[in-house]
């Protein structure tokens, strides 16, 4: 069953009709005229669809019967592979924009076009960039290779903002977190560290939870042997800790640290230095230029990237339906086709009058009117048994399903 979250990508065959007789009847079918259109045998128009004009299939080359079926079995794995860049690219967006639907809409953009207006405005295929007069099968790895390098290239610059964006969260973490994570370098002065000179001695610093205030006073001397008496004094405090200093001599330091911990006091691992306030400040002022400029440059790489990656799609897509149906209704490949944005609440009796209007169309008996000689030059009949590789829903039209990629 076709999803009234997709775009539908349909096809049939002309049948001796023109593409445009074709259209104008489905559209008005679609578009819910006031009366049935002629040659239409449905009585229900559906409103509030969305039509694109025909679109011109490219003169594809057919190839073999054999290569046909190799294509409607590996063209699924590539149009998911395709999808699935997409989805990335757009979840870094959403990441990078914070979610603002807004803001999202505005980078989810093909061709500085809407997904709409890219698809429903008049679809072409590109044959500057993928000709049409190689095999069939080159095409679509012509395709594959594109999403390959989109997803690299997308992959690499995601890595590249994390590391930026993880090193400026722990700077920030270490100027903005309470007293056990912080940097401390605005917070002690030379002044605090009172054997700072000395051979022997070694001035610690020890973040206090507030509710353990009293037992540090009370402890802190006689946590081990050689703790300079009355050396601790509260240095600064916020809403979950106090730090404090005390000196001991620096051959029971590695046992003072253990029985700290032992009685929840957090000893910090901080060596003084006049220039480290400086060298913090500037240290966070360029990770956090650097975490913006390749903000703007992932953000920007994303819309590029999405676009390409959705034209890439969209042309798989494309070869897909053709292949179909090439395999459903046989050659010569004269087939009208057009994109569909259904309405999401009424894609039951879409289906039904599409269903309706095309009932004439038997699938399992494709019509050859060249004696099985395909358009690239080779012979092979295409029977109807090979309608088992299509839709397992088996539709009078070919409908290939084009991901909306809507950004929530």
């Amino acid at each position: 069953m076709p999803s009234g979250d997709a775009y539908w990508l349909i096809t049939a065959p002309l049948e001796g009709s023109g593409p445009h007789e074709v259209h104008s009847q489905v559209s008005h079918l679609l578009v819910g005229s006031s009366s049935s259109s002629a040659g239409s045998s449905s009585s229900h128009p559906v409103p509030a669809n969305h039509l694109s004009p025909p679109i011109s299939l490219p003169p594809l080359r057919v190839g073999t019967l054999a290569n046909l079926i190799a294509l409607s079995e590996s063209l699924p794995k590539s149009e998911a592979s395709a999808q699935s860049c997409l989805s990335k690219i757009r979840d870094t967006l959403c990441s990078l924009l914070n979610d603002d639907q807004s803001a999202m809409s505005q980078h989810l953009v093909v061709k500085e076009q809407s997904l709409d207006d890219y698809l429903l405005g008049g679809w072409s295929w590109n044959a500057a960039k993928y000709r049409v007069e190689q095999p069939l099968e080159d095409v679509v790895a012509s395709l594959e290779r594109d999403v390959q390098s989109i997803d690299s290239v997308t992959k690499a610059k995601v890595q590249n903002y994390n590391v930026a964006k993880g090193q400026l969260t722990q700077l920030q973490r270490r100027k903005n977190g309470n007293l056990s994570v912080r940097g401390l370098a605005d917070v002690v002065s030379k002044e605090d560290f009172v054997a700072q000179d000395s051979e022997f001695l070694e001035t610690l610093l020890v973040a206090v939870p507030r509710n353990n205030v009293k037992d540090w006073l009370a402890k802190y001397e006689r946590l081990t042997s050689m703790v300079v008496p009355r050396s601790s004094n509260k240095l600064a405090q916020d809403d979950e800790y106090a730090l404090y200093n005390v000196t001991v001599f620096k051959k029971v330091r590695d046992e003072f640290v253990q029985k700290a911990r032992e009685n929840k006091f957090l000893i910090r691992d901080f060596q003084y230095s006049a220039d480290l306030a400086e060298k913090t400040r500037e240290e966070l002022e360029s990770t956090t230029q650097s975490e913006k400029d390749l903000w703007t440059e992932l953000l920007r790489l994303s819309r590029t990237n999405f676009s390409e990656a959705f034209q890439a799609l969209a042309h798989l897509k494309v070869v897909r339906a053709f292949v179909e149906s090439v395999l459903r209704y046989g050659l010569p490949a004269e087939y009208w086709a057009c994109i569909v944005k259904p309405n999401p609440k009424r894609v039951n009796p879409l289906k039904t009058a599409l269903t309706t209007h095309f009932s004439s169309l038997d699938a399992s008996k494709p019509k050859s009117k060249d004696n099985g000689k395909s358009s690239g030059g080779q012979t092979g009949e295409v029977p109807g048994e090979y309608a088992n590789l299509l839709d397992e829903e088996q539709l009078p039209f070919v409908c290939v399903e084009v991901p909306q990629m809507k950004g929530e």
